[in-house]
């Protein structure tokens, strides 16, 4: 887990939550290898979450 902690600033482009879409306001998650933004530390946790089930299921299938 990698990630830089934005405050007081946005993006100049108007960027939504990569998990839950809402608007990024001052003060968000930016993951520091993808350069994806998180409205908060729930989604970037949930987003991590998400994707080690997913390959959790996939070495099931296997």
């Amino acid at each position: 887990m990698r990630f830089i902690l934005v405050n007081g600033r946005v993006p100049c482009a108007q960027p939504v939550c990569v998990m839950c879409e809402k608007p990024i306001s001052p003060g968000y998650l930016r993951e520091f290898g993808t350069h994806l933004t998180y409205c908060s530390h729930d989604c970037y946790a949930e987003h991590c979450n998400s994707a080690i089930r997913l390959l959790e299921s996939r070495i099931a299938v296997s």
